[in-house]
């Protein structure tokens, strides 16, 4: 299957791995600034560096290789949807970096051109294929943890200036968002999805307490409360002291209780099932050895994408996965802004809604 990568920033590697382990043809990568292209290629894949072509514009790659099968942008967050839209409309079936959009309307279209073209959308929240969360979620579908109540994700990670001096769109309201939308967007999908997709309301404190040198938040918490009944607490954050601490995904029910921790919701901190005599409280570390906060996911996602494609359904995390994800952090944002719960769905809303919010 012929592949090409359109952005060759931080997160590359991780897709060029997933690229490898599942045998695709990598014809071409794009990014608009050529050292970038030359040191991801020279150090993921120095055996095919020179087989593969290089392009700063991405329109000129697609129409040089009207054979690409699939596609996979990892761009600036604020280019997600144009660069999407693009490769839908020509039919090519993409994996498109979390967030997809920075708007509902542009997230809405993307579902909708997708089914109206027939192609393949997945988001890239690869941590939806941790062995840990696999696990979460089969005992969840099989009922285990009888009625849930409440859940909760906390993201506590560090960024500092260095961080963002990389990228001079990383944390701004036009072309990316604050920690919600960058760093915990991952954990808010995996919670939303957990308790059932359907969001009633959103109330959402956000604020920016160590990052003067960005616009968007650094802090942010939220309650969210869900159609079947279920209570959330979100808590996001890139102010740890001073390296990252965890990402942890908690689900309460009255026949159970399961805590997902490390890095990146990686391993099983607690698992208490009723009946269930294969683990006793805290004592099973069940889960993913991991090198980054990024995880193992992408190769597991890609795989999926892939055999979607080629048996003509859905992938696991579809392009709805993304949408509803950027629906509730843009949520949170709104109800911060204006201090008052929100309803779902958000038919309207973007991260540029909120300039100035924090000045």
């Amino acid at each position: 299957m012929k592949y090409a990568l359109i952005g060759c920033g931080r997160i590359a590697p991780n897709h060029i791995k997933a690229v490898k382990n599942n045998n695709l043809e990598l014809v071409a990568v794009c990014d608009l600034i050529e050292e970038n292209m030359e040191t991801l290629l020279k150090s993921s894949c120095p055996e095919i560096e020179r087989d593969v072509k290089k392009y700063t514009d991405y329109k000129k790659m697609i129409l040089e290789h009207p054979d690409l099968e699939l596609i996979a942008i990892a761009t600036s967050s604020g280019s997600h949807a144009e660069i999407a839209l693009y490769c839908i409309d020509r039919g090519i079936n993409i994996i498109i970096e979390k967030p997809i959009a920075l708007n509902m309307a542009d997230a809405n279209e993307i579902v909708r051109l997708s089914k109206e073209k027939g192609v393949v959308v997945s988001a890239s929240h690869q941590n939806r294929f941790n062995m840990a969360i696999q696990k979460m979620r089969k005992a969840l579908e099989a009922g285990k943890l009888g009625n849930i109540s409440h859940g909760s994700v906390q993201v506590r990670w560090r960024r500092d200036k260095a961080y963002y001096d990389q990228a001079k769109w990383r944390g701004t309201w036009k072309d990316d968002g604050g920690c919600l939308m960058n760093q915990c967007i991952h954990g808010i999908d995996l919670l939303r999805w957990m308790l059932g997709d359907e969001v009633d309301t959103v109330y959402g404190v956000t604020t920016r307490l160590h990052h003067d040198y960005i616009e968007c938040e650094d802090l942010g918490m939220a309650v969210v409360t869900f159609k079947n009944g279920a209570v959330a607490t979100v808590e996001g954050t890139t102010n740890t002291y001073k390296r990252n601490l965890e990402e942890t995904l908690c689900l309460f029910g009255d026949k159970g209780t399961i805590k997902i921790g490390g890095k990146a919701t990686n391993i099983i901190d607690y698992w208490e099932l009723e009946g269930d005599t294969s683990t006793n409280g805290d004592s099973e570390k069940v889960g993913d050895n991991i090198s980054n906060v990024y995880g193992n996911g992408h190769t597991t996602l890609y795989e999926d994408v892939i055999d979607s494609i080629i048996s003509n359904r859905k992938p696991y995390v579809d392009a709805i996965a993304g949408r509803n994800a950027l629906e509730l952090v843009l949520a949170i944002y709104k109800s911060a802004s204006i201090g008052a719960p929100v309803k779902l769905p958000l038919d309207d809303c973007s991260t540029t809604d909120f300039v100035g919010m924090f000045e």
